[in-house]
């Protein structure tokens, strides 16, 4: 029996061998899919250039050089975001506005409610106190200065410049200077008179109603005043709204040792007599 000699692997094992070997090299799928998407991504990334992503606004290069260049959109939106920040400016300023002048107008209000509230709360009690004091004040008003008759002479209203006398005076002597229109006074009448009081010698004046802007009351002929105004006045028929002269001689005036002492001038202005 002849024997066969193998000189190499059978078909079979051969076959299996070249299986196994193929079975080896071939790549596994996944890694096969893995490496086409890394491919493809680097062509991607090599495709898309340097604004494939696109900066932010005012963004620098990588290596911190001049900012980039804003797109119109870019623009376009930072210029949309300016004007929404003005437009909610201005509605803060009206808003603050309106709320001021509202503030405004409710002071006022509540100002004019406090003020009728209290104008309406004055008490009749407070009102006729009010009254009450009314004709006091007017009481106390100073009459006008002088109190002039009806009808007397303008010079009744000023205030006459007395001189001193000439010579020796022995006896009273009255010089009518305004004839007044009233009723002659009589002995026991209170009269009412301005007048002004001189030293007859010299002209110096020691006394006038003038000077604190107040007439002079008093009753006549009962000895009241001087002996010169009982007679100068009584005897020589003096009327009211009259200015006369009296030259009164130191017997009938406050003696020669009196105060003021020897003859005296008066001018006398009636004003009234009841």
């Amino acid at each position: 029996m002849t024997e066969r000699v193998s000189t190499g692997p059978s078909d079979g094992e051969a076959g299996g061998s070249n299986a196994v070997k193929d079975r080896q090299g071939q790549p596994k799928a996944g890694a096969t899919k893995s490496t086409a998407a890394k491919s493809t991504a680097a062509k991607s990334t090599a495709s898309a250039g340097p604004r494939s992503a696109a900066p932010k606004a005012g963004a620098t290069g990588p290596k911190g050089g001049a900012p980039q260049p804003l797109t119109k959109a870019e623009k376009r939106a930072l210029a949309k975001q300016r004007k929404a920040r003005a437009i909610a400016a201005r509605k803060r300023k009206r808003a603050l506005t309106g709320a001021l002048i509202g503030l405004l107008v409710v002071v006022v209000i509540a100002g004019g409610v406090w003020l009728i509230s209290r104008s309406g709360s004055s008490t009749p009690e407070a009102s006729a106190s009010a009254s009450a004091s009314a004709p006091a004040a007017q009481a106390t008003t100073p009459a006008p200065f002088p109190p002039t008759p009806a009808g007397a002479d303008p010079a009744l209203a000023t205030k006459p410049t007395v001189t001193a006398g000439t010579g020796d005076l022995t006896e009273l002597k009255v010089t009518t200077l305004v004839k007044g229109t009233g009723a002659e006074i009589k002995s026991g009448q209170s009269i009412t008179v301005n007048y002004v009081g001189v030293t007859y010698k010299d002209g110096k004046e020691f006394d006038s109603s003038w000077k604190n802007s107040q007439a002079f009351t008093t009753v006549i002929g009962n000895g009241s005043v001087i002996k010169g105004w009982d007679q100068g006045l009584l005897d020589h028929g003096v009327t009211v709204g009259s200015r006369v002269q009296l030259d009164i001689p130191s017997n009938l005036a406050y003696g020669d040792t009196g105060n003021p002492a020897g003859p005296l001038r008066f001018v006398v202005d009636v004003l009234s007599a009841s």
